[in-house]
């Protein structure tokens, strides 16, 4: 402790030399410390030598020592915690179960339910006084007393339903959440780190690390802070979940001393000095990106409402500036996080239109009902019967238009589907949980559906396409390529044990193979990745390297020559018992094989090897499995015999020639077996896959082959990093949308990608306009870098078990095994979810269809609906919520993945779900029409139209109530097929709740016609009743038939319905998150949408009938090279308007804006004053030169290219 006194006296001359003392007089701001971790190797060295001197002079101003460490004393931890933060990342506030609710409440189909259901229980209790009838009138007066007493339930039970919803689905989000949560706490608690204080070398919680500790890091760790490097022996760190990068960097105090959060430490041990901890350390800055440091930004943002402003003109090429620049990326993510994420799922924006259409639709209906009912009682009351307006009868007269009201809350009502929501909170739950089992790990319920509208993935290759543990796949031994490992028994005996001993020995001790963490794993790979290769050849051939370690341990060895990028080799001497020396080599192959003079024939003895040879091998072995994307490592050896003196050890380059080769071995991180499977599902279901990778671009493009990502001939990109940037962005080193699109097409492999250019990627694929869909992207990632990219894309998958934690807490579902087949899984549930909502809401529209219409006429023909109140109920809530159930749990199957995704502007109705729904609610009404007003005569029995007051239920309604459940109980088996298939019973049996609920559906149905008595107005019916019922209701699966005879195609006036909205649709709060993105331009657009459909319809004729005269005049001067220019190829008289992609002439690389002034007739368009560059300029201008008369980079959608003002 003494020491450390003097330690603090030494320090004390540096608080005067510091003017500012308010960052807690340390000598170093927080500022200055996280510009510094910004930087890396070089460039860090540089400035902490101008500034700092070197990581001692870091330790003095921060006032520790670099062999003592800290004091340890509180006052002084503290302080350190209090000026440069605690070393923990807060987590996101967990939302209580209130919240949830809430959030749950903002369903548009709820708030309609409400509103319906306490209008309905509002009117259900008045009681209006009672007058003299006789003076006003007898209009049929309709209402019975049960009636006015049971009217209740019908709001009652809505509101039930409502309240069902909103509990499941809080109930789910909060169970899914608490899981998460409890498993990323476990993992924290459990982690400590050694440091040094007050010269003693102590385990403290990661949560307790304060920057100025001096913390010792060895092999194995995850650091746990940002750091410089104070001293270190034979340091190497894995970056690869922070930089992409898959070779381990080299740390030395003098060449690279910048040690990151989150990377891994691979060889050597070290000391170094704490500089950044907690949400100001690398992966901290990464998190805060994604938003899970939310609050602390939140006094930032008043600052930043000021700057909105200036800001939103350029915040989209901001975002796409790499994480580091202060003024973009930082300040912007941050405050787009703590916008409301309002952007909804697919699915959602479709069912929430849809709701809002179907409650127009009812509105109407019902208004129509409420002005028909009180025009008919007005007429007949003051027109036929010619009565006076009394003022007595005005409370009678107003109790009249009070049941007329009500009758139209009950049209309403039945209109819309109160199923809807449960059916789609059912069908998600459902597969989340079957979605367990296959390995995916939902986060986000609505990932789920986005998923099955997937359009492209963007997959990494380490650890997701291939195994992340270096392999040898082939091997050149005795003579012999061999394309797979041979059997031990195919080498010659002696080979074998020079090949043994030789991978045994000379490679680090610390590399081996441990056995699996988990039962079925793979075996762990600890050390060096290419010597773990090497030893895992052993084990392959039967063979055991501990045997032999044990036998010569590593002090036993002579001389090593340790691997250095200079030499490119490793070479270990043994001296044996008989006073020779056998030197073992093995390195680069080019560089091993130029000193090999001698090679093992095929019968174990060595031979000559001449020049000649050796580029016959060169050609034959080394090319091809490079060219495959194999490492190739050459082993040899080199005796030296005992009677000649000892060699000069020192100098290597007499020792390490004249080598016998034993082998050549190829390398590869090889693809997982299920993968090439995987990746022909994806491309047959319309899902384009991309392969983002830090690797080298042969080792990507071979990968990419043998996945399937990319096939022989196919004319497909495949760039580095460096020229994507190049290509996508402008000469002020902006990134551009449109140049991004010319690339994205048909790009298949980025290779040396850093993180950003994947986020920068992604973005530039969903912003993109030049398909007719907008894209929906996947992308997988298991490292921090991938952080922003998983954030940014529509679906993110992160991997389970070499995941960071960054990665885990952005993305939207995690695979628990890393496999990319788990990927196909929630692709085919994504889309059954999809299509299981669409079955739904097919059973759901006819039985609404039907009801309202009945309910309609019922009213205004016989002033009192055919189904009663409660019987409504009974048929909208059992078969809504029942149906939803059943309809919602049918089982993938793997035909999901035979069609393309369905988009994001696809209707759910398509037009056969339009023809089936019609269809069946015509066969429906004609069989209740039929029975409202000639069941008596068919039947023989009592008519029940015009029944006097309080008569008792008749059977002729039962019948008409019977009948229509029977309809909708077969039509349930008819809307298991939505796309017009013949065999509607196809794997019914899989799906036992199904069974279950028509079973039991039917058995609830004769209890309540046989016993259910007056509270349901039904009166038993007869067995014949009964099998009328029945077969009436069976006659909707043979009408199903009739109907998927008629083609769709024939039928254009069908309309579809639920669309997804499209951009120009949202409202401007729900693009609040996005809303650096939009131009002033646009939210103009948006309230002069009409006038700019006028203008563009006007332009279009305008070009239409220039191109008419061009096409006459300019005929013969076309020049075939004017089509490649953007400004012209609108201008092609057979381009029409509406043309669709296709035609669109693909530019090639050198850009249109570039090579425009060398075309003979275009000349440049001046810049645009829009920055918005999610919009084409669209620059038109009606000039002499009508070349240019319109750009537009997709004339399939004006809209979306020409998305500023004119």
């Amino acid at each position: 402790m003494g020491d450390m006194a003097n330690n603090s006296v030494a320090y004390s001359g540096v608080k005067y030399t510091i003017k500012d003392s308010n960052h807690g007089d340390f000598g170093i701001t927080l500022e200055e410390l996280r510009d510094l971790m910004e930087l890396r190797a070089a460039d860090a060295l540089h400035k902490i030598q101008d500034c700092y001197g070197d990581a001692h002079g870091i330790c003095t101003r921060l006032k520790t020592s670099p062999n003592e460490g800290l004091s340890g004393n509180p006052a002084d931890i503290e302080r350190r915690a209090a000026v440069f933060g605690k070393n923990f990342i807060p987590p996101k506030k967990p939302k209580t179960f209130l919240q949830l609710v809430w959030e749950a409440l903002q369903d548009v189909t709820l708030i309609i339910l409400e509103i319906a259901a306490v209008v309905s229980l509002g009117l259900s209790f008045y009681q209006p006084p009672g007058g003299n009838e006789a003076l006003c009138g007898t209009v049929a007066a309709g209402e019975d007393e049960d009636e006015s007493e049971t009217g209740w339930i019908e709001g009652a039970a809505i509101l039930l339903s409502v309240v069902c919803v909103v509990l499941v689905t809080a109930f789910n989000d909060w169970s899914k959440e608490k899981q998460f949560r409890g498993l990323q706490s476990r993992i924290e608690q459990e982690q400590k780190f050694t440091v040094i204080r007050g010269g003693q070398v102590i385990q403290i919680p990661i949560a307790d690390i304060v920057v100025g500790d001096i913390a010792q890091v060895k092999y194995g760790d995850l650091l746990p802070a940002d750091g410089v490097l104070i001293q270190g022996n034979d340091l190497k760190i894995d970056e690869s979940s922070l930089t992409g990068e898959s070779d381990h960097v080299k740390k030395t105090s003098d060449r690279d001393p910048m040690l990151l959060s989150g990377t891994h430490v691979m060889e050597g041990s070290g000391r170094m000095v704490v500089t950044a901890v907690g949400v100001n350390s690398q992966t901290g800055i990464i998190f805060t990106l994604l938003g899970a440091g939310g609050d602390d930004e939140e006094e930032k943002k008043e600052k930043e409402k000021k700057d909105k402003k200036t800001k939103a003109q350029d915040g989209a090429a901001m975002e796409m500036q790499p994480l580091k620049s202060e003024d973009g990326g930082d300040g912007d993510d941050k405050k787009r996080n703590n916008m409301p994420k309002k952007e909804k799922s697919v699915l959602q924006g479709k069912l929430t239109k849809l709701a809002v259409q179907i409650g127009k639709a009812g509105l109407l209906m019902s208004a129509v009902t409420v002005i028909i009912l009180v025009l008919y009682f007005v007429i007949d009351t003051f027109w036929v019967q010619k009565r006076p307006w009394l003022a007595e009868c005005t409370p009678i007269y107003i109790q009249y238009f009070v049941k007329f009201f009500i009758i139209g809350v009950t049209v309403l009502v039945v209109a819309v589907p109160e199923g809807l929501p449960l059916a789609v909170t059912i069908s998600l739950a459902y597969s989340v949980k079957k979605m367990m089992k296959d390995n995916n790990l939902v986060r986000h319920l609505d990932a789920c559906e986005t998923m099955g509208n997937a359009t492209a993935i963007c997959s990494d290759k380490t650890g997701t396409l291939t195994m992340n543990r270096m392999t040898v796949v082939q091997a050149y031994i005795s003579e012999k390529h061999y394309k797979k490992i041979p059997e031990p028994q195919a080498i010659p005996e002696k080979t074998l044990s020079y090949l043994v001993t030789g991978i045994s020995v000379n490679s680090a001790y610390t590399s081996k193979i441990l056995p699996p963490e988990k039962e079925g794993g793979l075996p762990r790979h600890v050390g060096n990745k290419t010597e773990c290769a090497l030893l895992g050849l052993l084990l392959d051939l039967k063979r055991d390297y501990q045997d032999v370690r044990n036998e010569i341990p590593e002090e036993a060895l002579y001389k090593v020559y340790t691997f250095n990028s200079v030499r490119k080799s490793m070479s270990t001497v043994l001296k044996n018992s008989d006073g020779s020396f056998r030197i073992f080599s093995k390195g680069a192959s080019e560089i091993v094989l130029k000193k090999c003079f001698k090679i093992l024939s095929a019968n174990g003895e060595s031979k000559v090897f001449r020049p000649r040879d050796r580029d016959d091998i060169v050609k034959t072995v080394i090319e091809p499995m490079a060219s495959e994307g194999l490492r190739t490592i050459c082993l040899a050896f080199r005796d030296f015999p005992a009677g000649e003196p000892e060699p000069e050890w020192d100098n290597e380059n007499d020792i390490v020639t004249g080598l016998t080769c034993i082998a050549i071995v190829g390398i590869e991180d090889p693809v997982r077996h299920e993968v090439p499977d995987a990746i022909k599902k994806c491309q047959r279901a319309g899902i384009t896959v991309r392969m983002v990778t830090g690797d080298n671009i042969n080792t990507a493009r071979a990968i990419a082959l043998k996945c399937g990502i990319l096939h022989p001939g196919e004319d497909f990109l495949c760039i580095e990093g460096k020229e994507f940037n190049r290509r996508i962005r402008n000469e002020k080193g902006e990134i551009e949308q449109e140049r991004i699109d010319k690339i994205w097409p048909k790009l298949r492999v980025l290779a040396r990608s850093s993180p950003t250019d994947k986020h920068t990627l992604v973005k530039g694929i969903i912003d993109s306009t030049v398909s007719e869909q907008r894209q929906v992207v996947a992308v997988t990632g298991d490292g921090t870098n991938d952080g922003p990219a998983l954030k940014k894309a529509d679906v993110g998958f992160a991997m389970g078990i070499a995941g960071t934690d960054v990665a885990k807490e952005a993305s939207d579902i995690i695979l628990t095994d890393d496999n990319f087949t788990s990927i196909v899984k929630a692709v085919m549930w994504g889309r059954n979810v999809y299509d299981s909502i669409s079955k739904f809401l097919q059973f759901q529209l006819t039985v609404n269809v039907v009801a309202v219409i009945v309910a309609f006429t019922g009213a205004c023909i016989t002033q009192d609906s055919p189904l009663k109140a409660v019987q409504m109920l009974w048929v909208n809530l059992i078969m809504d919520t029942l149906a939803s159930l059943a309809l919602a749990t049918e089982p993938p199957t793997e035909a999901l993945l035979l069609r393309k995704p369905y988009g994001r502007n696809k209707p759910l109705i398509s037009r056969t779900m339009m023809k089936n729904i019609l269809g069946h609610a015509c066969y429906q009404l004609v069989v209740v029409f039929t029975l409202l007003f000639a069941g008596e005569k068919i039947f023989d029995i009592d008519s029940g139209r015009n029944a006097p007051l309080h008569a008792p239920p008749s059977e002729h309604y039962t019948i008409v109530f019977n009948t229509f459940v029977m309809m909708q109980l077969f039509n349930e088996i008819n809307a298991r097929k939505i796309h017009g298939e013949r065999n509607v019973f196809e794997g019914i049996f899989n799906n036992v709740i199904f069974c279950t609920i028509v079973l039991g559906t039917f058995i609830v149905q004769i209890v309540i016609v046989q016993f259910g008595g007056k509270p349901f107005s039904c009166s038993e019916l007869t067995v014949e009743q009964w099998l009328w019922s029945i077969f009436l209701g069976m006659g909707t699966l043979l009408w199903g038939q009739l109907i998927s005879t008629i083609p769709t195609s024939h039928l254009k006036f069908l309309k579809e319905a639920g669309h997804g909205t499209q951009k120009e649709e949202i409202p401007e709060e729900e693009l609040a998150e996005d809303v650096e993105e939009i131009d002033h331009a646009e939210r103009e657009l948006r309230r002069g949408q009409i006038l700019w459909f006028r203008g563009l319809n006007r332009i279009q004729t305008q070009i239409r009938v220039v191109n008419a005269f061009r096409s006459s005049l300019y005929e013969g001067l076309e020049k075939p090279e004017t089509r490649s220019s953007i400004h012209n190829f609108m201008t092609h008289p057979e381009f029409s308007i509406e043309d669709s992609e296709t035609h669109i002439p693909l530019i090639d690389d050198t850009d249109a804006e570039d090579d425009a002034p060398t075309k003979r007739n275009s000349t440049p368009l001046p810049p645009s004053p829009n920055k918005n560059n999610n919009a084409v300029d669209s620059g038109i201008h009606l000039t002499t030169d009508l070349n240019k008369s319109a750009t537009s980079s997709s004339p399939g959608s004006p809209l979306h290219s020409l998305e500023t003002s004119l």
